[in-house]
């Protein structure tokens, strides 16, 4: 059981919270773009410099995901051969949700 420091049981939550190892880094921006990080910080969106970075690497992380899942599909499709379908055929199943 896990247990707050009221001592009350908080093991429903606990699988939401992962405490991960954090590693320190020091990086260059412009002028501009620091400016930039400024006014998202600045307009409430983030709390600060270090939460959009993060933000943006999780996106560009979810981005690639995506990207790779796309390749792996026309890998396959690709691998599946020639279609004995018309385009006009497979547009129709589309549209029709059964592709």
């Amino acid at each position: 059981m896990i247990t707050d420091t009221t001592g009350a049981n908080i093991s429903y939550i606990a699988p939401y919270f992962q405490i991960m190892d954090t590693i320190r880094k020091s990086i260059t921006f412009t002028n501009q773009q620091d400016n930039w990080i400024k006014l998202r910080v600045q307009s409430g969106d983030f709390t600060n410099d270090s939460e959009y970075i993060r933000d943006l690497v999780r996106k560009d992380q979810q981005e690639n995901a995506k990207l790779l899942e796309l390749k792996n599909a026309i890998d396959i499709g690709l691998q599946s051969g020639n279609s004995p379908l018309k385009v006009s055929d497979i547009i129709q199943q589309v549209d029709s949700g059964k592709l």
